[in-house]
């Protein structure tokens, strides 16, 4: 098999960088990383040298290249099936894909107003009605398949749809937005991962500031 090369930004910043890095590393598909920093909100212009759309992540396997999050895991997905990258239920597939795509195209004002931040020192932030009304929802989420599928994790083992809402338990965590306790232990075991682990002392390492992303 040719070898696959995952080029992600900033850990210490990178939501969607973060999301597929940490489906591979975790459930032990082997890669290489190519850290490529931004230090702007517009990225970085050396992107164009291997992403279509100028962001980040891009997966190239051999010839083929795979841009935005979703899309890698679903190329992962099929590469590597014994693996469970999305659960193999069908029904459960299903409810996996519609909560995901509902992260990709949702929840605009929690992204706005609290980017993923590894480095910023937990402190509670005032943010808005729309803001909280995401965090709510996303409560929800989590709380129904945790019930529904009996944890730890969304869909019973780990799997896609944790990757996606990984940049999720940072920002509830850093801005002190949820005392839910189903919640809290969710992320508390999500945070216990290695790879999550792997990845947030990466960024904590990290030297580059964007002010776009410091609340």
């Amino acid at each position: 098999m040719s070898e696959l090369i995952l080029y992600i930004g900033n850990k210490n910043y990178s939501s969607w960088s973060f999301r597929p890095w940490f489906a591979m590393r975790a459930l032990g598909i082997d890669f290489r990383e190519e850290l490529v920093p931004f230090d702007t909100e517009a990225g970085n212009p050396a992107f164009a040298d291997f992403s279509p759309t100028n962001k980040v992540p891009v997966l190239q396997h051999g010839a083929h290249t795979i841009w935005e999050s979703l899309a890698i895991l679903e190329y992962l997905n099929d590469l590597f099936y014994e693996i469970h990258v999305w659960p193999h239920e069908h029904d459960h597939r299903a409810h996996a894909r519609s909560i995901c795509c509902e992260m990709l195209s949702g929840f605009s004002a929690l992204r706005n107003e609290c980017p993923m931040n590894m480095r910023r020192t937990p402190a509670a932030l005032a943010v808005s009605d729309a803001a909280r009304k995401d965090v709510k929802r996303i409560e929800t989420v989590w709380q129904d398949c945790l019930e529904r599928y009996s944890g730890p994790f969304l869909f019973g083992h780990l799997s896609a749809a944790d990757a996606m809402f990984a940049p999720v338990v940072n920002r509830l965590e850093v801005y002190g937005l949820t005392e839910n306790p189903v919640v809290r232990s969710y992320m508390d075991h999500m945070k216990d991962q290695p790879a999550w682990q792997e990845w947030e002392a990466a960024g904590l390492a990290e030297s580059w500031i964007v002010d776009e992303d410091e609340v």
